[in-house]
């Protein structure tokens, strides 16, 4: 078997990997907070959102598009397959070590890090253009859009229900949860698993197996069941930091968060085409709807904990990125 081949198939393997490290990563996004609230028992939700991811995996491809062909173009050949192997590697060490801290960084924003890193590394082309408008504004703008976003829905369905029996309201917006937190799984889906797609054809384009950026379907196949898989065996350290160490929810702030939050997904996917962060997106409208309540109910130090790691993902992912392809460049 030729070496380019033999790196393409180790390319996706790993990037599967990727995917399924993905979905355990970012499985409490979609069901902490029905989860502490009690709307669904955990293995339902895990199963909810599994099957959801899968579906929501098949709703687009301008996502996998831009991560395909929009933050760098490597080598044809060996070259450029060890770049994109490299970039994988660094975004799942990132991943592993940050879920083993119980922080939610974004697994998006590793990938996009391991890509930038190895590319420099490498001295490929980063298009700092795509870079900018797709991920570093969406970046900012996705969870301030989604912290005022979710104040102001949650600040309606206060005064919508004012003067409602409490007990009674709980008990209905426990139930819209289970459709809110579907809705939450369908948006990471159609984001989340969007990413690995686009790796596995920049692999494939680089090892002169594909031209275009259209995704095959097998491609598309594999990925939603990667993810799927991955959220199913669960995401138990950052499910208990988003579902309760930021604010102690209740079903109706659960609701206003989720719904916010796909939301956002939708629009950045399919509006966009822009690879935001299902992390950052469900983090900032819990802090949102918290924030009704009064603004010390937010325990702002676990919040300042996660902007920390969101901000150290970019050169944490690159760094380790760099790192392996001078390792892998050096033994090919």
């Amino acid at each position: 078997m030729e070496l380019a081949l033999l790196l393409v198939i180790v390319v996706i393997v790993v990037a599967l990997v990727f995917d399924y490290t993905n979905g355990f990563h970012d499985a409490a996004n979609a069901i902490a907070t029905s989860v502490s609230t009690r709307a669904l028992t955990p293995r339902v939700a895990l199963l909810m959102a599994a099957v959801f991811n899968l579906i929501g995996a098949f709703l687009g491809e301008g996502v996998a598009r831009t991560i395909g062909n929009g933050i760098i173009t490597p080598e044809g050949g060996v070259a450029g397959l060890v770049v994109v192997l490299a970039a994988l590697v660094g975004a799942i060490t990132w991943n592993l070590v940050t879920w083993w801290r119980g922080l939610p960084s974004s697994s998006s924003h590793a990938l996009i890090g391991g890509l930038g890193g190895a590319g420099l590394a490498a001295g490929t082309g980063v298009h700092w253009g795509v870079v900018l408008d797709k991920v570093l504004i969406p970046m900012v703008v996705s969870p301030l859009g989604g912290f005022v976003l979710a104040y102001l829905a949650m600040v309606a369905i206060m005064w919508t229900f004012r003067h409602a029996n409490p007990g009674r309201v709980n008990r209905r917006f426990r139930i819209a949860q289970t459709v809110s937190a579907a809705a939450m799984s369908l948006g990471h889906g159609l984001q989340d698993a969007q990413k690995t797609m686009g790796v596995i054809v920049l692999a494939l384009v680089a090892g002169g197996y594909h031209s275009g950026d259209d995704i095959p379907q097998w491609v598309k196949v594999a990925a939603a069941l990667a993810i799927s898989l991955g959220t199913y065996a669960g995401g138990w350290r950052i499910m208990r930091t988003l579902g309760r160490r930021i604010i102690d929810l209740d079903p109706a702030r659960g609701f206003a968060a989720e719904s916010v939050s796909a939301g956002v997904l939708y629009v950045a996917a399919i509006g966009f085409h822009a690879p935001i962060s299902t992390t950052h997106t469900i983090s900032s409208t819990i802090m949102g709807v918290g924030a009704t309540r009064r603004l010390t109910a937010v325990r702002w130090g676990v919040a300042r904990s996660m902007v920390i790691a969101w901000v150290l993902t970019f050169p944490g992912a690159g760094a380790t990125a760099a790192l392996v392809y001078f390792l892998l460049a050096s033994l090919i």
